[in-house]
């Protein structure tokens, strides 16, 4: 068993392609229209391809609205997502515009900090030990 897919909620699906794609660096995978307004819209690391998919899913259910908001209100990313160097990657994200909530931090051998991904949700990255 794999994860092949994981999902986050977000306001606007152009916008959240953009940042995703854009500022991040992901690559689309997956656009395919479904109903008049939303997509089925997936995005990969461009480091894997054929690995697990991020659908950037419409936050249509107000269940779904309220669990991320609530997170969101409770500085708790909905996701984390690894990088070499985190200090290099906020310092690449920081040039970009990105609004930090949490700066870089030391906890023992992992480093991370929290950003604000613009499409209503807190996203961690994150440098762990080789």
């Amino acid at each position: 068993m794999k994860i092949h897919l994981t999902q986050i909620f977000v306001d606007d699906q152009a916008k959240a392609l953009h940042f995703y794609t854009e500022i991040l660096g992901f690559v689309k995978k997956h656009d395919v229209p479904v109903g008049e307004t939303d997509r089925w819209l997936t995005v990969v690391s461009p480091e894997a391809p054929e690995g697990t998919e991020l659908l950037l899913e419409p936050v249509g259910h107000p269940a779904a609205r309220t669990y991320r908001d609530a997170l969101v209100s409770d500085g708790i990313p909905l996701a984390q997502f690894a990088v070499d160097d985190v200090h290099a990657e906020h310092e690449r994200l920081h040039g970009l515009g990105v609004r930090f909530t949490q700066e870089p931090l030391e906890m023992g051998p992992i480093t991370t900090a929290v950003f604000d991904d613009t499409c209503g949700n807190l996203i961690q990255i994150a440098t762990q030990p080789q």
